[in-house]
């Protein structure tokens, strides 16, 4: 009995063990392999095709996956042309990767040797010291004081009148245009839909409302000339070569959500819905259908559709005091090209500006969204320089008055700070309103003879060689920007009877930063098309900064003491001036339009039968009716008042010529030219 329960002892104690083992060896086996679940793992069909091509796993944010941000790469949910072609596939692929490994090796960063080595232009947003003597001193801020007397004697030279090879104030000669541009398609339809409220009083008590919603359509049909021949105009088949002829940019990437926008991303599923009053249904119609290409066009070249799809229609859709601004300025577009006059439309312009500028002060007096508030603002003070003519007399507030409301509202959001902060981090999405506040406020600078409010800003994203969205925005490099802010601080101390020698040396200090910026020879080319017909948004970019920096030259070299039209100098920078014109697509659909602040220093100093002159003719009878309104139009007349006075000047021995500001004042012109 005994060895009986001692068998049936051993045995429970035998299987006791074996469960054991078996249970450890399940656990072990459960850590060293993965499970089931993981093994049958789906991939994802709903990830974008630039995840898809590049075998990870796409986690779908929308507009664009935290991914394809990252790399400022395309993020297409919509099948792309490229995926359907082995090659083009496999080109797409190497695009990839070169991206990534210039983003890999960004992110290192420049060496300390390297950031030591960076010369920059001296601070001339405050006082002026005694003259420099060397280039280091210039990474250092100046004293608030100024100095009564020069510490050191300024023996370099100061001789304008002479042009030789080795002349800062020249750059390297460009190729002769070889052929005309084809015309640029224009970007791809959209849709959005507009709310139309109709109410009925009676006795002043509403008795009816109704509301509807239409939805309207951007898409034209292109012409049979460009069309494809053996379809009809509506065929689906040419409207989908149209679509695909431009939405592909196969020679150029570019980063498709670059600024940060007040009202945050969009997602694509968004529709967008704008509450307007049947009678002012055809104003909202007339400035999507003909103002908004006219606004950002650098924008929207650079990033596709960019400007109406992140900038206008959101705020057209939540910002009232915006929406009435749109509503005026197309107005005012549509008496300046359309021939339409008389008090309908006059109050129509008078009324949305009343009712625009009545919201901002019921939003000022609320003190809440001040990022709607300064959109506005600044939408007050841009969108005018796009439409209107030059002898316009209808009762508004000046520029630069809307401009110090922005001023105030930028500091209280703090913008400035923050952008230098980005610079320092290496975080590459501006805010969009900091932007269009820079680009307001150094060449609205220039306009009225002041430095910039934010000058010190700028000066401190050049030290840190940090951006401030103005290539992408309006076309020309940030650096050439800040440089110009620097020229225009200069202006203002040169007025206050800043010394002729110092001056000279702070002329000779900011040219020659000027020419440590030059491009490289030869990489201002009149290919900014690709054989499909889109433009390529690089190349433009680096030939309108090259029109800008030149105009920089121009401007810098106009504050040099006893300066004179005449010169060799300027007359070899006006030649290459009219030269780097033919580098820019010309006529209604052309870039002329974004280069205004350099036309108007430029031919400011242009003589009489200088090549100027005959480049701003061709370019305006190519233009059209277009250069009747604008900025453009505007200095059209101003340059035509100037060349009238100067070349009479000139016959009686007076070669001086007169500043464009002088002419503006006596005319009670107060434009902003950009």
């Amino acid at each position: 009995m005994s060895s009986s329960a001692s068998r049936a002892g051993s045995s429970t104690s035998n299987t006791k063990m074996a469960v054991s083992t078996a249970t450890k060896t399940s656990a072990l086996s459960a850590e060293s392999k993965p499970t089931t679940a993981s093994k049958m793992h789906r991939r994802s069909r709903s990830g974008c095709f630039t995840c898809r091509l590049r075998r990870k796993k796409c986690e779908e944010g929308k507009p664009s996956c935290k991914a394809c941000r990252h790399l400022g790469l395309r993020c297409d949910y919509k099948r792309p042309m490229w995926w359907g072609n082995t090659e083009q596939r496999r080109q797409q692929k190497e695009h990839i990767k070169d991206v990534i490994k210039h983003t890999q090796m960004s992110k290192k960063g420049p060496q300390p040797s390297q950031l030591q080595s960076v010369t920059t232009p001296p601070s001339l947003c405050h006082s002026i010291p005694s003259a420099p003597t060397s280039v280091e001193v210039y990474t250092d801020s100046m004293p608030e004081s100024r100095a009564s007397s020069v510490d050191t004697p300024f023996t370099g030279p100061c001789d304008f009148g002479q042009v030789s090879q080795d002349s800062y104030f020249q750059i390297p000669p460009h190729p002769q245009y070889a052929a005309p541009h084809a015309q640029y398609p224009m970007y791809s339809p959209y849709e959005i839909d507009i709310k139309t409220e109709r109410s009925i009083f009676v006795n002043e008590v509403q008795t009816r409302r109704d509301s509807t919603i239409s939805t309207f359509s951007t898409y034209q049909p292109p012409s049979s000339s460009n069309g494809l021949s053996g379809y009809p105009s509506d065929s689906w088949v040419q409207q989908e070569y149209h679509e695909n002829l431009q939405e592909t940019f196969p020679e150029e990437q570019v980063d498709f959500n670059f600024f940060d926008f007040p009202h945050g991303q969009i997602t694509p599923t968004h529709e967008t819905v704008i509450d307007i009053e049947e009678g002012d249904k055809y104003l909202l119609n007339h400035f999507l259908d003909k103002v908004i290409k006219l606004v950002f066009p650098i924008l929207d070249t650079n990033q596709h559709g960019s400007a109406r799809s992140d900038v206008v229609l959101p705020a057209l859709e939540s910002n009232k005091a915006y929406l009435h601004c749109c509503l005026s300025i197309a107005a005012t577009h549509m008496k300046a090209t359309d021939g339409i006059s008389g008090e309908q439309i006059d109050n129509d312009i008078v009324r949305h500006r009343y009712t625009a500028i009545s919201e901002l002060c019921e939003a000022l007096n609320r003190d809440t969204n001040h990022d709607r508030i300064l959109e506005a603002t600044l939408g007050m003070i841009f969108f005018q320089c796009s439409v209107g003519r030059p002898d316009d007399a209808l009762p508004d507030i000046p520029w630069h008055q809307h401009f110090q409301a922005a001023t105030s509202l930028v500091n209280k959001l703090e913008l400035p700070s923050n952008v230098v902060e980005m610079s320092t981090t290496g975080v590459s999405h501006p805010p969009f309103n900091m932007t269009l506040t820079a680009w307001i406020d150094i060449l609205g600078a220039t306009m009225v003879g002041r430095m910039p409010v934010f000058a010190d800003t700028y000066r401190n994203l050049n030290l840190n060689q940090g951006s401030a969205g103005l290539a992408e925005l309006m076309g020309c490099e940030d650096k050439i920007m800040f440089l110009i802010s620097e020229i225009a601080c200069l202006d203002l101390q040169r007025s206050e009877d800043l010394d002729d020698i110092l001056l000279c040396k702070y002329v000779q200090i900011l040219a020659t930063e000027i020419g440590s910026f030059e491009c490289a020879a030869g990489s201002v080319v009149d290919t900014c098309f690709s054989p499909t017909g889109a433009i390529r948004p690089k190349q433009l970019r680096t030939n309108l900064t090259a029109v800008f920096r030149l105009a920089a030259r121009i401007y810098l070299v106009s504050l040099v003491p006893g300066y004179e039209p005449r010169s060799p100098a300027v007359c070899h920078l006006l030649a290459q001036f009219s030269e780097l014109m033919n580098f820019i697509p010309e006529g209604p659909d052309g870039f002329d339009r974004s280069l205004a602040w350099p036309l108007l220093v430029a031919g400011a100093s242009a003589t009489a039968g200088t090549p100027f002159r005959f480049m701003f003719a061709d370019r305006c009878a190519k233009l059209g009716d277009a250069a009747g309104f604008g900025s453009f139009g505007r200095i059209r007349e101003i340059l035509a008042t100037i060349w009238a006075r100067n070349d009479a000047a000139a016959e009686a021995g007076d070669h001086r010529g007169v500043h464009w500001r002088e002419v503006m004042r006596e005319k009670e012109w107060d434009f902003l030219l950009i």
